[in-house]
């Protein structure tokens, strides 16, 4: 499994409840664009409708060899998953306050798959707390190899 985009935002901003593995619906430009890297997850959100379920916002740059059948950049693009998954997912996103949105494009067999997530979004105090434990970490793992030097 290789990455080709990541969402940055999306584990600053929410909590993440559960992550799914989906499947999408690319057409050929859209493949050989996210081949060289050229997308953008960041806006990106997944909404259920009428039993299936559609990834919108997705920027997906398109192929600077392509021709006037080329693709949309911001077109809406459906993701594929079993029945199940989508109506847990309905009942997961229809719940106040929770999300659904793309963690990362990747390879998976030469097939491009969406990680997609449930989530809360944080408060300001939330994302505080964050980076508190973070810089707390780091400065326990920067003591910890400084004693390790010493001896």
């Amino acid at each position: 499994m290789s990455e080709i985009l990541s969402n940055s935002k999306a584990r600053r901003d929410y909590h993440i409840l559960e992550t799914f593995e989906a499947g999408i619906v690319l057409h050929g430009t859209e493949v050989k664009s996210l081949r060289a890297g050229r997308g953008q997850l960041s806006d990106a959100f997944a909404r259920v409708e009428k039993d299936e379920i559609f990834l919108h916002n997705a920027h997906i740059d398109e192929y600077a060899m392509g021709n006037r059948q080329n693709h949309l950049p911001k077109s809406v693009r459906k993701l594929l998953l079993h029945k199940s998954e989508i109506r847990k997912l309905f009942g997961l996103g229809s719940v106040k306050g929770n999300a659904i949105f793309p963690l990362s494009l990747y390879w998976k067999n030469g097939k491009v798959k969406v990680a997609l997530a449930v989530g809360k979004g944080k408060v300001e105090y939330d994302k505080r707390e964050d980076l508190k434990n973070r810089e707390s970490a780091r400065e326990l793992k920067r003591i910890s190899m400084h004693h390790q030097k010493g001896k």
